[in-house]
């Protein structure tokens, strides 16, 4: 029941940060932002929506229902992390590329500390969910396929950082 309740927290989670990345793209696009990394985005979504499916097959596939509270309770302060970076990036926060010319960039919240925190957190949740319901195949594989995929993504960023 555990799982249950947590993969619909995390469906839901991800859907509102779907419709958050769509309405600040709107108007990001209203201010003059450009889009960079178009050709690798559609990977992204597919690797995400994977990981979820994945979550739920190896769940399934599994003799036991137990959990690690452990995980759970860390997962939870990803959430906090992940929010500070939101709060911190605004209007600027999206799941896409993109730039405004001659804004300069977000030097406040865990942006004075890390070039790229979102991208902490996304690297923490592929192994964290999966570990919190002992999914350690869904938590290798995506592991090395969300290394593959932020390789390709932050070398476009850090391009675009740059313009």
């Amino acid at each position: 029941m555990m799982f249950i309740f947590f993969i619909s927290f995390i469906i839901l989670l991800r859907v509102g940060e779907l419709l958050l990345s769509k309405s600040n793209e709107k108007w990001l696009l209203q201010n003059g932002a450009v889009e960079y990394g178009k050709q690798h985005y559609p990977f992204i979504v597919a690797l995400h929506v994977s990981f979820i499916i994945s979550l739920i097959v190896e769940y399934s596939a599994q003799q036991t229902s137990s959990y690690s509270l452990f995980f759970l309770l860390f997962y939870f302060l990803l959430l906090a992390f992940k929010t500070w970076v939101i709060l911190s990036l605004g209007k600027f926060w999206n799941t896409k590329i993109y730039h405004i010319p001659n804004v300069p960039l977000i030097k406040k919240g865990p942006y004075k500390y890390f070039k790229h925190p979102n991208y902490l957190v996304v690297i923490a949740e592929i192994a964290v969910i999966p570990l919190a319901f002992h999914l350690y195949y869904t938590a290798i594989i995506f592991t090395l396929l969300n290394t593959i995929m932020l390789f390709v993504r932050i070398k476009e960023e850090n391009k675009t950082l740059q313009i």
